[in-house]
């Protein structure tokens, strides 16, 4: 029996030579190869335009008229602006006869639409989900006036409030002189006519909330709340409606940031004027109205901007806080 004799060549450690890349500067070459100098200016430009945008456009308009809420300034020259103090405010909350009438329709506004748009979007809402013919037909034809224009919107229910030719006055026979109902000019009723048109609105933007609620729900607690003998109503409120707490806080804080920043129907309607008074129809017309009172209507501003984030920080802060303990 012959032995094979087997020789091992030791490993020579191969040494680059000078100026030769290593493994880990070919990877940065590699890196850097991805990223040319035109798409880091592009990228650069994506970011750095949208960015300057928002700062001087949102922040930096945000931060002059809190200053300017200090200060009365006619608009004309910034060698007019002068140092006033709160005395805007003063004026405001005690010698303004529009402020709280303002606040007070801004209330109203919150009240009708938590009350009449939002039920009626959940009960579309939940009708829908039960995945009826035609549904999509349906979510279209009700989340239509909220992609249409609320100018546009406004201009429509001018039609059909018309004294003389308006839809509602001809059915009721209210279009022949002397007995026109005036749904704009009257103080007593233009106010609930512009609340129609917005819960007509926003009833759309509530029910596709609450359908997107609704669709994540688990489909077993439903079968297990029929298996212990619930309705539909018990199992509705008792299983569904309490996993819509996060829905309902969203639908909450989108609900009041609407109804504070209620602006183009009432100006479209009749320029915020007998009756429909509101905090940002007082803003506009303090700004860039006949004469200009930039910092008074600053400082009405400043007020809306406060009771918004008294809305917006605990919303927040919520979501945080789920976020972290997720």
């Amino acid at each position: 029996m012959s032995s094979e004799t087997t020789t091992k060549t030791p490993e020579v450690a191969t040494v680059p030579p000078p100026g030769a890349a290593t493994p880990k500067r070919r990877a940065s070459q590699g890196h850097r190869r991805l990223l040319t100098r035109r798409d880091r200016l592009t990228l650069g430009l994506m970011a750095g335009v949208p960015t300057i945008l928002h700062v001087t456009l949102v922040w930096v308009t945000a931060l002059a008229s809190i200053a300017l809420a200090f200060t009365t300034w006619d608009g004309i020259g910034f060698d007019s602006i002068t140092w006033v103090g709160l005395d805007n405010f003063k004026e405001l909350f005690t010698n303004n006869p529009q402020f709280w009438p303002a606040v007070e329709h801004n209330v109203v506004w919150f009240v009708v639409l938590i009350l009449i748009p939002t039920p009626l979007g959940l009960f579309l809402a939940v009708q829908l989900d039960k995945k009826v013919r035609f549904s999509r037909v349906y979510q279209t034809a009700f989340f239509l006036p909220v992609v249409v224009s609320l100018a546009v919107t406004g201009f429509v229910w001018q039609l059909v409030y018309n004294p003389d030719t308006g839809l509602i006055n001809s059915l009721i026979g209210a279009n022949k002189p002397g007995h026109y109902i005036d749904w704009i000019g009257d103080p007593h009723l233009n106010l609930w006519a512009i609340l129609v048109a917005a819960c007509w609105r926003h009833t759309g933007y509530m029910m596709i909330l609450y359908l997107a609620g609704l669709k994540g729900v688990d489909p077993s607690l439903r079968e297990a709340s029929s298996l212990d003998g619930a309705n539909e109503w018990q199992t509705f409120k008792n299983v569904i409606f309490p996993t819509l707490r996060p829905t309902n806080t969203v639908v909450l804080v989108v609900t009041i940031i609407e109804a504070l920043r209620a602006f183009d129907l009432v100006f479209v309607f009749n320029k915020g004027a007998q009756g429909t008074e509101l905090l940002s129809i007082l803003i506009t017309n303090n700004i860039i109205g006949e004469s200009s009172r930039i910092g008074y209507g600053s400082a009405i501003a400043v007020v809306l901007l406060v009771i918004s984030l008294a809305v917006i920080i605990p919303y927040l802060i919520s979501t945080f806080r789920k976020e972290r303990s997720a």
